[in-house]
């Protein structure tokens, strides 16, 4: 008989977004007549761009063709999307970078669980709390998480909590560590992180010799012009950080899968007798190790989202997503919810009121104005007392929501 991978057996329970989609299966199966609007899982809603759409038809048109198939894509992006990521995506807010510091994905969640891999199992891993649930999940299952006490807690890991009372900015860790976890505009809060705070964030990964795993795939969403969107808009960043982005939120590839990391040349890791390795070229050898590669006609869909038409489009949709928050964001307000984010992000972040735990409001949305949410605890401790909602609806079932929300709420 095979042995297992032991760690797998210290996952908590079900996945937030299993155990969400359990009890809203089972709501709908008991009254199948009532009209749910799913406010929950951060998907799209909206289609893709007329760009898009246009790009992808000739390419598929290439490769009907003998003189214009092409098989097995180049393992790290082919150059026309990769010259068009460092053009718009960084050289037009001075970033410098080269092509061989891009490496082309499926997907930004894939990417961020799969750098692990290339670190050692003995690093240890700091994360903010609440958190995204793949992050502390794939550091379970690499080995690095130790045990989980009553309260959900590993104690190899490094929480970083993050409420209101401090505006859901992580403090700097009062402990060593290798690999931190930051992702801004913040999933699940909507927070995000200023100029200065993302500097103290750099200065004490160099100063500890850490590695940053920035995921950036909300920039698009970022609507203050004083906040960065990209890590490497900060000195010395290029030393400590890799980057992660993508094209589900921002072009609505959430079902076509398209995505990037950028990891700079200057980023070192240390082997076991203490010598100098490159991280891009172990992030490099494990992508085209185990990795084949974006197919070329989504590739050529996602450089279609830099054309001017593409950009105006894909701009549009993010301006309708953020109207959406914005109606969510000041109709829970004035139902008296204590409401937090929607501004620089998709996502808005309510205290839950009275006394009612993160998962017993779930319940009562679900059952009372049939909305679905995600309850603040599924994404770790310090998200009890607090609910998330999705900006990612279409207009008139956001607009049902928050009606219901407040109608409910009044009783």
């Amino acid at each position: 008989m095979a042995r297992i991978n032991d760690h797998y057996l210290k996952l908590r329970a079900s996945y937030l977004f299993s155990e969400t989609g359990r009890r809203t299966r089972e709501f709908q199966a008991a009254h199948p007549d009532a009209k749910l609007i799913r406010l929950g899982i951060g998907d799209v809603t909206r289609p893709l761009s007329d760009a898009v759409i246009r790009a992808m038809h000739e390419a598929v048109d290439e490769m009907a063709k003998p003189e214009t198939f092409r098989g097995y894509p180049p393992e790290t992006g082919w150059d026309f999307l990769v010259d068009a990521i460092i053009r718009h995506d960084y050289g037009e807010r001075g970033i410098k970078l080269t092509a061989d510091e891009i490496v082309v994905s499926d997907g930004a969640k894939s990417d961020t669980g799969n750098i692990q891999e290339i670190f050692g199992p003995d690093c240890v891993v700091a994360l903010s709390d609440p958190v995204y649930p793949a992050y502390l999940d794939v550091t379970v299952m690499g080995g690095r998480a130790g045990s989980a006490d009553a309260s959900g807690r590993y104690d190899r890991i490094v929480y970083l909590p993050c409420t209101a009372e401090n505006n859901f900015q992580p403090r700097i860790p009062d402990r060593p560590v290798d690999l931190i976890f930051l992702c801004y505009p913040n999933n699940p809060t909507g927070a995000v992180l200023t100029r200065a705070a993302l500097k103290t964030w750099v200065d004490f990964a160099r100063e500890q010799g850490a590695v940053i795993l920035y995921d950036a795939a909300y920039e698009a969403y970022i609507r203050d012009p004083a906040i960065p969107h990209s890590i490497y808009e900060i000195e010395g960043a290029r030393e400590v950080a890799i980057e992660f982005r993508s094209f589900s939120k921002t072009a609505g590839f959430t079902g076509t899968r398209c995505a990037y990391t950028v990891v700079p040349k200057e980023l070192q890791g240390r082997s076991a007798t203490g010598e100098p390795v490159s991280i891009n070229a172990l992030w490099v050898r494990r992508q085209s190790t185990k990795f084949n590669g974006v197919a070329y006609v989504i590739q050529r869909a996602a450089a279609a989202t830099y054309t001017p038409e593409g950009r105006k489009q894909v701009t549009a949709v993010v301006d309708y997503y953020m109207e959406n928050a914005r109606i969510i964001r000041e109709g829970l307000e004035a139902a008296g919810l204590t409401v937090y984010g929607a501004r620089n992000a998709p996502y808005i972040w309510v205290k839950t009121p009275g006394r009612l735990s993160s998962w017993d409001f779930f319940d009562k949305l679900l059952n009372e104005a049939h909305v679905v949410g995600t309850p603040g605890a599924g994404f770790g401790p310090s998200g009890e007392g607090y609910f998330r909602l999705t900006a990612f609806g279409g207009r008139a079932s956001t607009e049902e929501a928050v009606d219901r929300i407040k109608t409910r709420l009044a009783r």
